[in-house]
Protein backbone atom coordinates (compact mmCIF):
# COMPACT_ATOMS: atom_id res chain seq x y z
CA UNK A 1 0.00 0.00 0.00
CA UNK A 2 1.53 3.36 -0.93
CA UNK A 3 -0.51 7.10 0.15
CA UNK A 4 1.87 9.13 -2.37
CA UNK A 5 0.95 7.92 -6.91
CA UNK A 6 3.21 8.24 -9.38
CA UNK A 7 2.11 11.44 -10.74
CA UNK A 8 2.66 12.78 -6.93
CA UNK A 9 6.15 11.58 -7.23
CA UNK A 10 6.90 12.97 -10.79
CA UNK A 11 5.96 16.15 -9.68
CA UNK A 12 8.22 15.98 -6.06
CA UNK A 13 11.09 14.70 -8.25
CA UNK A 14 10.50 17.51 -11.12
CA UNK A 15 12.71 19.97 -9.73
CA UNK A 16 15.48 17.66 -8.72
CA UNK A 17 15.67 16.34 -11.62
CA UNK A 18 16.55 19.44 -13.30
CA UNK A 19 19.36 20.12 -10.66
CA UNK A 20 20.71 16.84 -11.35
CA UNK A 21 21.39 17.37 -15.20
CA UNK A 22 24.29 20.21 -15.00
CA UNK A 23 25.14 18.15 -11.99
CA UNK A 24 25.96 15.23 -14.01
CA UNK A 25 27.32 17.13 -16.28
CA UNK A 26 30.04 18.75 -14.37
CA UNK A 27 30.82 15.61 -12.57
CA UNK A 28 30.81 12.65 -15.04
CA UNK A 29 33.41 10.35 -13.08
CA UNK A 30 36.67 9.22 -15.07
CA UNK A 31 36.26 8.12 -18.61
CA UNK A 32 38.75 5.37 -17.75
CA UNK A 33 41.33 6.10 -19.70
CA UNK A 34 44.83 6.00 -19.32
CA UNK A 35 46.29 8.23 -17.45
CA UNK A 36 50.04 8.61 -17.82
CA UNK A 37 51.88 8.04 -14.27
CA UNK A 38 54.85 11.05 -15.24
CA UNK A 39 55.10 13.72 -16.99
CA UNK A 40 58.57 14.60 -18.14
CA UNK A 41 59.56 18.33 -18.64
CA UNK A 42 62.74 18.99 -20.88
CA UNK A 43 63.78 23.07 -22.71
CA UNK A 44 62.27 23.01 -25.90
CA UNK A 45 65.70 24.08 -27.44
CA UNK A 46 66.81 20.26 -26.51
CA UNK A 47 64.00 18.71 -28.29
CA UNK A 48 64.85 16.08 -30.89
CA UNK A 49 61.89 13.38 -32.37
CA UNK A 50 64.45 10.51 -30.42
CA UNK A 51 64.57 12.59 -27.37
CA UNK A 52 62.77 10.12 -25.23
CA UNK A 53 64.53 6.89 -26.70
CA UNK A 54 67.61 8.75 -25.44
CA UNK A 55 66.07 9.13 -21.89
CA UNK A 56 65.25 5.55 -21.79
CA UNK A 57 68.49 4.57 -22.55
CA UNK A 58 70.46 7.18 -20.25
CA UNK A 59 68.40 5.65 -17.61
CA UNK A 60 68.98 2.01 -18.43
CA UNK A 61 73.21 3.37 -17.91
CA UNK A 62 72.07 4.52 -14.83
CA UNK A 63 70.30 1.72 -13.59
CA UNK A 64 72.86 -0.44 -14.67
CA UNK A 65 75.73 1.50 -12.80
CA UNK A 66 73.83 2.41 -9.72
CA UNK A 67 71.50 -0.62 -8.86
CA UNK A 68 72.13 -3.41 -11.07
CA UNK A 69 70.39 -6.29 -9.49
CA UNK A 70 67.26 -6.42 -7.41
CA UNK A 71 69.12 -6.48 -4.60
CA UNK A 72 70.85 -3.63 -4.59
CA UNK A 73 67.96 -1.23 -6.32
CA UNK A 74 65.67 -2.40 -3.58
CA UNK A 75 67.95 -1.50 -0.79
CA UNK A 76 68.76 1.76 -2.68
CA UNK A 77 64.87 2.45 -2.06
CA UNK A 78 64.24 0.92 0.97
CA UNK A 79 62.29 -2.09 -0.39
CA UNK A 80 62.30 -4.59 2.46
CA UNK A 81 59.71 -7.08 0.61
CA UNK A 82 62.30 -9.94 -1.14
CA UNK A 83 59.18 -10.52 -3.13
CA UNK A 84 58.07 -7.09 -4.17
CA UNK A 85 62.53 -6.29 -4.92
CA UNK A 86 62.68 -9.83 -7.67
CA UNK A 87 58.67 -8.38 -9.04
CA UNK A 88 59.75 -4.78 -9.56
CA UNK A 89 63.00 -4.89 -11.17
CA UNK A 90 62.26 -6.89 -14.54
CA UNK A 91 59.17 -4.62 -15.04
CA UNK A 92 61.18 -1.53 -14.15
CA UNK A 93 63.60 -3.07 -16.88
CA UNK A 94 61.18 -3.97 -19.72
CA UNK A 95 59.41 -0.26 -19.42
CA UNK A 96 62.51 1.58 -20.29
CA UNK A 97 63.33 -0.66 -23.22
CA UNK A 98 60.01 -0.50 -24.55
CA UNK A 99 58.21 2.78 -23.21
CA UNK A 100 60.81 4.90 -20.94
CA UNK A 101 58.91 8.08 -21.16
CA UNK A 102 54.80 8.51 -20.78
CA UNK A 103 54.46 11.61 -21.19
CA UNK A 104 56.28 14.49 -22.23
CA UNK A 105 56.22 18.45 -22.37
CA UNK A 106 58.18 20.64 -24.86
CA UNK A 107 59.06 23.34 -22.33
CA UNK A 108 59.07 27.15 -23.32
CA UNK A 109 58.67 28.57 -19.47
CA UNK A 110 61.01 27.48 -16.87
CA UNK A 111 63.32 24.66 -18.16
CA UNK A 112 63.83 27.28 -21.15
CA UNK A 113 63.68 31.17 -19.70
CA UNK A 114 63.47 34.53 -21.43
CA UNK A 115 65.39 34.60 -24.75
CA UNK A 116 65.12 36.76 -27.72
CA UNK A 117 62.57 36.50 -29.90
CA UNK A 118 64.06 35.53 -33.01
CA UNK A 119 65.93 32.93 -31.06
CA UNK A 120 62.15 32.00 -29.72
CA UNK A 121 60.42 31.61 -32.93
CA UNK A 122 63.25 29.48 -34.53
CA UNK A 123 63.22 27.54 -31.46
CA UNK A 124 59.28 26.84 -31.72
CA UNK A 125 59.12 26.21 -35.28
CA UNK A 126 62.42 23.35 -34.75
CA UNK A 127 60.43 21.86 -31.79
CA UNK A 128 57.27 21.54 -34.09
CA UNK A 129 59.46 19.69 -37.08
CA UNK A 130 60.92 17.48 -34.53
CA UNK A 131 57.37 16.55 -33.36
CA UNK A 132 56.38 16.06 -36.75
CA UNK A 133 59.31 13.86 -37.37
CA UNK A 134 58.65 11.50 -34.16
CA UNK A 135 54.87 11.12 -35.57
CA UNK A 136 56.22 9.50 -38.85
CA UNK A 137 58.82 7.21 -37.47
CA UNK A 138 57.01 6.59 -34.17
CA UNK A 139 59.38 7.59 -31.36
CA UNK A 140 57.02 9.95 -29.70
CA UNK A 141 55.70 9.05 -25.86
CA UNK A 142 52.06 8.12 -25.81
CA UNK A 143 50.96 11.71 -24.30
CA UNK A 144 53.20 15.04 -25.59
CA UNK A 145 52.56 18.73 -25.65
CA UNK A 146 53.81 22.21 -24.60
CA UNK A 147 54.33 24.37 -21.92
CA UNK A 148 53.57 28.37 -22.87
CA UNK A 149 54.86 31.45 -21.11
CA UNK A 150 52.05 32.88 -18.69
CA UNK A 151 49.43 34.80 -20.01
CA UNK A 152 51.31 37.97 -17.78
CA UNK A 153 51.24 41.36 -19.01
CA UNK A 154 54.73 40.88 -19.88
CA UNK A 155 54.53 37.88 -21.34
CA UNK A 156 50.80 37.22 -23.13
CA UNK A 157 51.76 38.44 -26.36
CA UNK A 158 55.43 35.98 -26.54
CA UNK A 159 53.29 33.01 -25.69
CA UNK A 160 50.75 33.62 -27.56
CA UNK A 161 53.11 33.44 -30.87
CA UNK A 162 54.91 30.98 -29.97
CA UNK A 163 51.69 29.01 -29.78
CA UNK A 164 50.79 30.01 -32.86
CA UNK A 165 54.89 29.54 -34.59
CA UNK A 166 54.47 25.81 -33.23
CA UNK A 167 50.88 24.62 -33.88
CA UNK A 168 51.39 26.31 -37.24
CA UNK A 169 54.34 24.24 -38.27
CA UNK A 170 53.69 21.13 -36.57
CA UNK A 171 49.94 21.18 -38.81
CA UNK A 172 51.61 22.07 -42.24
CA UNK A 173 54.56 19.16 -41.64
CA UNK A 174 52.26 16.68 -40.44
CA UNK A 175 48.91 17.17 -42.98
CA UNK A 176 47.32 18.51 -40.41
CA UNK A 177 47.76 15.82 -37.66
CA UNK A 178 48.42 16.45 -34.05
CA UNK A 179 49.98 13.97 -32.17
CA UNK A 180 48.03 11.72 -29.79
CA UNK A 181 47.98 13.11 -26.26
CA UNK A 182 48.56 16.38 -27.01
CA UNK A 183 47.81 18.96 -24.63
CA UNK A 184 49.12 22.91 -23.70
CA UNK A 185 50.16 23.43 -20.58
CA UNK A 186 49.14 26.87 -19.22
CA UNK A 187 51.42 27.74 -16.37
CA UNK A 188 51.36 30.44 -13.15
CA UNK A 189 47.32 31.02 -13.65
CA UNK A 190 46.26 33.12 -11.43
CA UNK A 191 42.89 34.58 -13.13
CA UNK A 192 39.99 32.65 -14.76
CA UNK A 193 40.85 34.87 -17.31
CA UNK A 194 43.79 33.45 -18.66
CA UNK A 195 42.23 30.12 -19.19
CA UNK A 196 39.47 32.25 -21.17
CA UNK A 197 42.05 33.80 -23.47
CA UNK A 198 43.68 30.16 -24.31
CA UNK A 199 40.36 28.82 -25.05
CA UNK A 200 39.62 31.57 -27.11
CA UNK A 201 42.70 31.27 -29.11
CA UNK A 202 41.95 27.62 -29.82
CA UNK A 203 38.81 28.73 -31.14
CA UNK A 204 40.59 30.75 -33.27
CA UNK A 205 43.22 28.35 -34.32
CA UNK A 206 41.66 25.14 -35.42
CA UNK A 207 38.67 26.21 -38.18
CA UNK A 208 42.33 28.27 -39.38
CA UNK A 209 44.34 25.50 -39.46
CA UNK A 210 42.14 23.03 -40.34
CA UNK A 211 41.61 21.02 -37.09
CA UNK A 212 38.50 19.51 -35.58
CA UNK A 213 36.69 21.42 -33.35
CA UNK A 214 37.87 20.39 -29.88
CA UNK A 215 40.97 18.69 -30.44
CA UNK A 216 43.39 21.40 -28.99
CA UNK A 217 43.27 20.46 -25.46
CA UNK A 218 44.90 22.50 -22.40
CA UNK A 219 46.10 21.71 -18.74
CA UNK A 220 46.23 24.06 -15.57
CA UNK A 221 49.28 24.63 -13.93
CA UNK A 222 48.17 25.41 -10.27
CA UNK A 223 51.42 26.93 -8.50
CA UNK A 224 50.22 30.41 -6.96
CA UNK A 225 47.91 31.40 -4.05
CA UNK A 226 45.87 33.30 -5.99
CA UNK A 227 44.98 29.70 -7.74
CA UNK A 228 43.77 28.13 -4.62
CA UNK A 229 41.88 31.72 -3.36
CA UNK A 230 40.83 34.58 -4.89
CA UNK A 231 40.54 38.29 -3.29
CA UNK A 232 36.90 37.58 -2.55
CA UNK A 233 37.93 34.29 -0.38
CA UNK A 234 36.54 31.74 -2.81
CA UNK A 235 38.49 29.17 -4.69
CA UNK A 236 39.32 30.08 -8.19
CA UNK A 237 39.60 26.13 -8.87
CA UNK A 238 36.04 26.00 -10.07
CA UNK A 239 36.54 28.82 -12.12
CA UNK A 240 39.53 27.56 -14.32
CA UNK A 241 37.42 24.66 -15.32
CA UNK A 242 34.74 26.52 -16.32
CA UNK A 243 36.77 29.42 -18.39
CA UNK A 244 38.38 26.03 -20.29
CA UNK A 245 34.97 25.26 -22.04
CA UNK A 246 35.71 21.24 -21.98
CA UNK A 247 39.06 21.51 -23.03
CA UNK A 248 40.72 20.62 -19.79
CA UNK A 249 42.21 17.67 -18.94
CA UNK A 250 44.20 17.75 -16.48
CA UNK A 251 45.40 19.94 -13.66
CA UNK A 252 49.28 20.37 -12.37
CA UNK A 253 50.54 20.99 -8.98
CA UNK A 254 53.72 23.02 -9.21
CA UNK A 255 55.82 22.73 -5.70
CA UNK A 256 58.49 25.36 -5.85
CA UNK A 257 56.40 28.15 -7.33
CA UNK A 258 53.54 27.42 -4.90
CA UNK A 259 56.06 27.36 -2.31
CA UNK A 260 57.98 30.29 -3.28
CA UNK A 261 54.39 32.34 -3.50
CA UNK A 262 53.90 30.89 0.10
CA UNK A 263 56.96 32.43 1.37
CA UNK A 264 58.50 29.36 2.32
CA UNK A 265 62.21 29.80 2.55
CA UNK A 266 64.36 27.78 -0.51
CA UNK A 267 65.48 25.17 2.43
CA UNK A 268 62.07 23.80 3.18
CA UNK A 269 60.26 24.02 -0.42
CA UNK A 270 59.99 20.49 -0.48
CA UNK A 271 57.46 17.87 -2.15
CA UNK A 272 56.01 16.75 1.43
CA UNK A 273 55.77 20.35 2.98
CA UNK A 274 51.96 20.38 4.69
CA UNK A 275 51.34 24.01 2.72
CA UNK A 276 51.35 21.48 -0.24
CA UNK A 277 49.12 18.88 0.85
CA UNK A 278 46.66 22.03 1.35
CA UNK A 279 46.86 23.00 -1.97
CA UNK A 280 46.49 19.36 -3.32
CA UNK A 281 43.89 18.67 -1.80
CA UNK A 282 42.24 21.61 -2.50
CA UNK A 283 42.80 20.71 -5.94
CA UNK A 284 41.21 17.63 -5.02
CA UNK A 285 37.80 18.25 -3.54
CA UNK A 286 37.38 20.87 -6.37
CA UNK A 287 37.86 18.74 -9.14
CA UNK A 288 36.80 15.44 -7.74
CA UNK A 289 34.20 13.66 -10.40
CA UNK A 290 34.47 15.95 -13.27
CA UNK A 291 36.95 13.73 -14.93
CA UNK A 292 40.50 15.92 -14.78
CA UNK A 293 43.64 14.13 -14.08
CA UNK A 294 45.63 15.55 -11.19
CA UNK A 295 49.38 15.42 -11.31
CA UNK A 296 51.88 16.34 -8.23
CA UNK A 297 55.43 18.21 -8.82
CA UNK A 298 58.80 17.51 -8.92
CA UNK A 299 61.52 16.31 -6.72
CA UNK A 300 64.18 18.63 -7.61
CA UNK A 301 67.53 17.02 -5.69
CA UNK A 302 68.77 14.66 -8.70
CA UNK A 303 70.18 11.44 -8.64
CA UNK A 304 73.67 12.85 -9.98
CA UNK A 305 77.12 11.56 -8.78
CA UNK A 306 79.24 14.12 -8.34
CA UNK A 307 82.67 12.46 -9.30
CA UNK A 308 83.33 11.77 -12.70
CA UNK A 309 86.33 10.09 -15.01
CA UNK A 310 87.75 6.67 -15.17
CA UNK A 311 90.29 6.68 -12.84
CA UNK A 312 87.91 7.40 -9.74
CA UNK A 313 89.16 6.01 -6.19
CA UNK A 314 87.34 3.55 -4.29
CA UNK A 315 86.06 6.66 -1.97
CA UNK A 316 84.51 8.33 -4.65
CA UNK A 317 83.29 5.79 -5.99
CA UNK A 318 81.70 5.11 -2.95
CA UNK A 319 80.26 8.41 -2.47
CA UNK A 320 78.92 8.60 -5.95
CA UNK A 321 76.89 5.49 -4.87
CA UNK A 322 76.19 7.09 -1.86
CA UNK A 323 74.43 10.39 -3.05
CA UNK A 324 72.73 8.32 -6.06
CA UNK A 325 70.91 6.45 -3.74
CA UNK A 326 69.82 9.03 -1.24
CA UNK A 327 68.03 11.19 -4.36
CA UNK A 328 66.78 7.80 -5.38
CA UNK A 329 65.16 7.03 -2.20
CA UNK A 330 63.96 10.46 -1.84
CA UNK A 331 62.47 10.54 -4.93
CA UNK A 332 60.61 7.15 -4.23
CA UNK A 333 59.55 8.51 -1.04
CA UNK A 334 57.58 11.50 -2.67
CA UNK A 335 56.34 9.19 -5.13
CA UNK A 336 54.26 7.37 -2.22
CA UNK A 337 53.36 10.32 -0.84
CA UNK A 338 51.85 11.34 -4.00
CA UNK A 339 50.04 8.42 -4.41
CA UNK A 340 49.05 8.25 -0.73
CA UNK A 341 47.03 11.01 -1.36
CA UNK A 342 45.17 9.78 -4.36
CA UNK A 343 48.00 11.73 -7.66
CA UNK A 344 49.28 8.84 -9.47
CA UNK A 345 50.99 11.33 -11.76
CA UNK A 346 53.76 13.76 -11.37
CA UNK A 347 56.93 14.97 -13.04
CA UNK A 348 60.38 13.93 -13.23
CA UNK A 349 63.30 16.33 -14.41
CA UNK A 350 66.60 13.57 -15.06
CA UNK A 351 66.51 10.37 -16.90
CA UNK A 352 68.23 8.98 -13.39
CA UNK A 353 64.31 9.42 -12.07
CA UNK A 354 63.08 7.29 -14.20
CA UNK A 355 64.02 3.87 -12.89
CA UNK A 356 62.83 4.73 -9.52
CA UNK A 357 59.20 5.98 -10.83
CA UNK A 358 58.25 3.49 -12.24
CA UNK A 359 59.51 1.19 -9.23
CA UNK A 360 57.92 3.36 -6.82
CA UNK A 361 54.40 3.15 -8.67
CA UNK A 362 54.95 -0.73 -9.05
CA UNK A 363 56.09 -1.67 -5.44
CA UNK A 364 53.11 0.81 -4.18
CA UNK A 365 50.57 -1.24 -5.74
CA UNK A 366 52.18 -5.02 -5.94
CA UNK A 367 52.65 -4.74 -2.08
CA UNK A 368 48.77 -4.15 -1.12
CA UNK A 369 48.17 -7.08 -4.10
CA UNK A 370 47.15 -10.08 -1.94
CA UNK A 371 45.35 -8.40 0.18
CA UNK A 372 43.09 -6.40 -2.13
CA UNK A 373 42.78 -9.33 -3.77
CA UNK A 374 41.31 -11.63 -1.48
CA UNK A 375 39.09 -8.80 -0.24
CA UNK A 376 37.75 -8.11 -3.61
CA UNK A 377 37.21 -12.24 -4.45
CA UNK A 378 35.53 -12.41 -1.26
CA UNK A 379 33.22 -9.53 -1.59
CA UNK A 380 32.40 -10.93 -4.98
CA UNK A 381 31.34 -14.02 -3.78
CA UNK A 382 29.06 -12.54 -1.77
CA UNK A 383 27.27 -10.69 -4.02
CA UNK A 384 27.96 -7.33 -2.45
CA UNK A 385 26.86 -8.26 1.14
CA UNK A 386 29.33 -6.95 3.90
CA UNK A 387 32.28 -9.82 4.30
CA UNK A 388 35.08 -9.33 6.69
CA UNK A 389 38.44 -10.23 5.11
CA UNK A 390 40.77 -10.98 7.69
CA UNK A 391 40.75 -7.92 10.25
CA UNK A 392 39.43 -6.00 7.58
CA UNK A 393 35.93 -5.14 7.60
CA UNK A 394 34.08 -4.40 3.52
CA UNK A 395 31.32 -3.12 2.84
CA UNK A 396 29.81 -1.41 -0.50
CA UNK A 397 31.41 1.90 -0.09
CA UNK A 398 35.13 0.13 -0.50
CA UNK A 399 34.23 -2.44 -3.67
CA UNK A 400 34.54 0.56 -5.39
CA UNK A 401 38.21 1.96 -3.74
CA UNK A 402 38.99 -2.03 -4.16
CA UNK A 403 38.18 -2.09 -7.81
CA UNK A 404 39.78 1.46 -8.03
CA UNK A 405 43.04 -0.06 -7.05
CA UNK A 406 43.41 -2.58 -9.16
CA UNK A 407 41.84 -0.49 -12.13
CA UNK A 408 44.72 2.22 -10.97
CA UNK A 409 47.26 -0.58 -10.85
CA UNK A 410 46.53 -2.08 -14.57
CA UNK A 411 46.81 1.67 -16.14
CA UNK A 412 49.86 2.27 -14.71
CA UNK A 413 51.44 -0.86 -15.89
CA UNK A 414 52.22 -1.96 -11.80
CA UNK A 415 49.56 -4.84 -12.15
CA UNK A 416 49.50 -7.77 -14.95
CA UNK A 417 45.76 -8.99 -16.83
CA UNK A 418 46.54 -12.14 -14.84
CA UNK A 419 47.36 -10.32 -11.38
CA UNK A 420 44.22 -8.75 -11.31
CA UNK A 421 41.89 -11.50 -12.70
CA UNK A 422 42.94 -13.62 -9.42
CA UNK A 423 40.30 -11.01 -8.11
CA UNK A 424 37.50 -13.22 -9.81
CA UNK A 425 36.53 -10.69 -12.07
CA UNK A 426 36.52 -10.17 -15.94
CA UNK A 427 37.75 -7.67 -18.50
CA UNK A 428 35.07 -6.70 -19.55
CA UNK A 429 33.96 -6.08 -15.76
CA UNK A 430 37.05 -3.98 -14.43
CA UNK A 431 36.65 -1.81 -17.45
CA UNK A 432 33.55 -0.71 -16.73
CA UNK A 433 34.97 1.04 -13.87
CA UNK A 434 31.83 0.58 -11.64
CA UNK A 435 31.27 -1.64 -8.74
CA UNK A 436 27.26 -0.83 -8.84
CA UNK A 437 27.07 -2.22 -12.45
CA UNK A 438 29.20 -5.31 -11.67
CA UNK A 439 26.98 -6.31 -9.01
CA UNK A 440 24.01 -5.51 -10.86
CA UNK A 441 25.17 -7.68 -13.90
CA UNK A 442 26.12 -10.42 -11.41
CA UNK A 443 22.73 -10.57 -9.74
CA UNK A 444 21.25 -10.80 -13.40
CA UNK A 445 19.38 -7.10 -13.53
Amino acid sequence: MTTLTDKDINTAAKSLDAALIPFNARFPGGAGERQPVHTVYGGAHLFKADTTRKLGEAALRFLAEYGGNPTTFARAIALADDWIAERIYPRVVEKLNREPVEDFRIDFEDGYGNRPDEEEDGHAAVAAREVARGMKESTLPPFIGIRIKPFTQELTRRSIRTLDIFLTTLTAESGGRLPSGFVVTLPKIQLAEQVTLLADLFDLLEPRLKLAPGSLRLEFMIETTQSIMNAKGESNLPGFLDAARGRAIAAHFGTYDYTASSNITASEQRMDHPSCDFARHMMQVAYAGTGLWLSDGATNVMPIPPHRGMSLTSEQIAENFTIVHRAWKLHSDHIRHSLVHAYYQGWDLHPAQLPTRYAAVYSFFLEGMKLATERLRNFMEKAGQATLAGDVFDDAATGQGLLNYFIRGLNSGALTEEEALATGLTLEELRSRSFVKILKGRRGG
